[in-house]
C-alpha cells in the first residue's frame, strides 16, 4: 500500500513510507474540535526530527482558472505571511498534544508565477524575523520550539538530502 498525504486541491502528494509518523490530519482534527487554529497541511516525523511543512501552489491550473476571481498568490503579501506564521505556531499545540518533542523544522513549499530561489531566500530570512530564534536565544532555557527553517520549491524538497525522502509527487488525476 502506497502511503501519501494528499494535498487539499488534490494535484500532489507527499509520499511519507520513509517516514516514523506523518499526518494530514491536523486541519480535521481542529474543525472537529471546533478551535480557532491554523493548521500546517502536513507534519513528518524521522528519527532526529518533526517537520511541520506548509504547502502553497499556485502554478496549479485550479490556482490559474480562480486567480481571475482572486489577486494574483504573493507569498511575500502581509496577509499571507501572516498566515504562514500562525499556522507554524498554531501547530506547535498540535504536536504537544500528540507528544512530539522531537526538534522541530518548519518547511514552506511554495510554487508562485515568478517565483525564484531568491524570492523564497528572501521569505526564508523574514520568516526567520517573526519565528521564535531570537526568543529562544533570549531565554535560553534548552528549550526550542524551531530548529530550522526552510522556504523551497517542489524541485528544492525533492532535490533535498533530508526532505527527498519524501518526495512531493505531481498525482495522475490532477489536471494541473
Amino acid at each position: 500500500m502506497e502511503k501519501i498525504l494528499i494535498d487539499e486541491n488534490g494535484d500532489y502528494g507527499l509520499e511519507y513510507a520513509n517516514a516514523v509518523w506523518a499526518s494530514g490530519q491536523m486541519h480535521q482534527d481542529y474543525h472537529d474540535s471546533k478551535v480557532p487554529l491554523s493548521d500546517a497541511d502536513f507534519v513528518l516525523e524521522d528519527e532526529a526530527s518533526i517537520m511541520v511543512i506548509e504547502y502553497k501552489n499556485a502554478n496549479t491550473k485550479k490556482a490559474k482558472d480562480t486567480s481571475f476571481k482572486t489577486p494574483p498568490f504573493n507569498p511575500m503579501d502581509d496577509k499571507k505571511f501572516a498566515s504562514i506564521i500562525r499556522k507554524f505556531y498554531d501547530s506547535l499545540h498540535y504536536l504537544h498534544l500528540l507528544g512530539k518533542y522531537k526538534p522541530v523544522k518548519y518547511v514552506y513549499v511554495v510554487e508562485t508565477p515568478n517565483g525564484d530561489k531568491t524570492m523564497r531566500k528572501r521569505l526564508r530570512d523574514k520568516m526567520k524575523t517573526r519565528l521564535p530564534f531570537e526568543l529562544q536565544k533570549k531565554i535560553d532555557a534548552g528549550v526550542m520550539l524551531i530548529d530550522k527553517v526552510d522556504v523551497l520549491s517542489i524541485e528544492e524538497w525533492n532535490k533535498h538530502d533530508e526532505y527527498g525522502k519524501y518526495p512531493l509527487v505531481k498525482l495522475e488525476k490532477s489536471d494541473s
